[in-house]
């Protein structure tokens, strides 16, 4: 399993396109605490987060990012936090949906967050049930068309980000 510093590298190296998809209601991110509890106090991501960087360092060399999260309204505190950072995401480049299981049944989506580089290097992600990371796990060859299959059911059954985000804000 890759660690957090190795897994990071991958986002350096990959050359067109990196796809995400997200599945938990919280992540335990040491990193992102104290922006958490203001965001927590005040509701605003504040000005920080209008155009995130880290996207931009991909999109602005024409590599496309994209996710979507599968998640269950109402929302946690972390989902609001993390969905209010998703507009600055999106500025940046990155394109976004979302599939809430409360409002949609999908089926045959894997219960587990992955990252797919370039449509053909796959790695699940470990989480502790708390949502902190333990590992990005490369998957071997022989299952790369069932995740690009989970990434296209995903894609194709996701609401864009703003449409849902009106709804649910």
């Amino acid at each position: 399993m890759l660690s957090g510093e190795e897994f990071g590298r991958l986002f350096e190296t990959f050359e067109r396109s990196a796809f995400r998809l997200e599945t938990l209601s919280v992540y335990d991110v040491e990193e992102e605490r104290e922006e958490f509890e203001r965001f927590l106090a005040s509701g605003d991501m504040g000005p920080d987060w209008d155009d995130n960087p880290w996207v931009r360092s991909m999109t602005d060399k024409g590599k496309q990012v994209s996710r979507v999260h599968v998640l269950r309204s109402p929302l946690t505190d972390y989902l609001r936090y993390e969905l209010a950072a998703y507009p600055g995401n999106m500025t940046a480049g990155e394109s976004i949906g979302v599939i809430d299981r409360a409002e949609q049944d999908v089926a045959d989506l894997p219960d587990h967050d992955f990252w797919l580089f370039d449509d053909r290097d796959v790695y699940r992600m470990h989480y502790t049930p708390e949502g902190a990371f333990l590992g990005a796990e490369p998957l071997p060859a022989h299952r790369l068309a069932e995740y690009q299959g989970y990434r296209d059911r995903a894609l194709a059954d996701a609401v864009p980000f703003a449409d849902y985000w009106e709804r649910h804000r």
